[in-house]
């Protein structure tokens, strides 16, 4: 039975998966959940995951729901190359281990919440944007961007040392979300922390880019709705 992976591109982590079995050559297939759509929310989704979230893996049976975990099973599961998980080298898989779970809290809450009170929101109660809120955001991001650079990349090349890991397939997802929303420039005025997103970028290649077209279109409809003024 082929691995399955139910995903949304416009989902942060669906897209850290998604680049993951991908770049380690991992078959499976894709079964598109649009949470634009509020597929996630449906009967036939809701069996699979009570939490209504993606992504999702179903390997034979075997069901995961929360993106952390999976990566992490994946890794080992299908012996993805060592630098992802090297479980062998116990003081970086501990300090992979940091990252994501403190990102929940963190990269991940503070990145979603701004990306979400410029264009979700708004456009869900129809109302225009509360940029009280917007500036909290964005100073809680501006906080997060400093850690990732004076704690977590310090002398690093990537989050957890100089070769690419699973932490940095989640931390740099969560960052680029910040693009359709025009806030980059939160995380590019940091040079140490825009080096690492293009140093990522560059490792991902070609893979990166066509995984995040799906932000193209979120920008052009941020523009639209902030000129209409909402």
């Amino acid at each position: 039975m082929t691995l399955k992976l139910y995903f949304d591109l416009a989902s942060q982590p669906s897209r850290a998966v998604y680049m993951f079995l991908k770049l380690n050559n991992i078959p499976f297939e894709e079964v598109f959940v649009s949470v634009g759509m509020g597929e996630h929310r449906q009967e036939e989704f809701t069996k699979i995951n009570p939490f209504q979230r993606v992504p999702v893996i179903d390997d034979d049976g075997f069901i995961l729901t929360e993106s952390v975990a999976i990566l992490k099973y994946l890794a080992k599961k299908y012996q993805a190359a060592s630098h992802w998980y090297p479980e062998s080298d116990v003081t970086t898989t501990a300090k992979i281990d940091e990252y994501m779970n403190w990102q929940h809290w963190y990269t991940r809450q503070n990145c979603a919440m701004l990306f979400q009170n410029l264009i979700l929101i708004p456009r869900i109660k129809r109302k225009p944007i509360d940029w009280d809120k917007v500036k909290f955001y964005r100073k809680k991001v501006v906080q997060i961007v400093n850690f990732l650079g004076d704690y977590y990349l310090k002398d690093n090349l990537y989050l957890c040392g100089n070769e690419i890991t699973l932490a940095d397939l989640l931390g740099v997802c969560e960052l680029v979300q910040l693009y359709p929303v025009q806030e980059e420039g939160v995380f590019e005025s940091n040079p140490k922390v825009k080096a690492w997103v293009d140093r990522v970028k560059a490792r991902l290649g070609p893979l990166f880019d066509e995984t995040h077209e799906v932000l193209v279109g979120m920008r052009d409809m941020f523009d639209r709705n902030v000129n209409s003024k909402l």
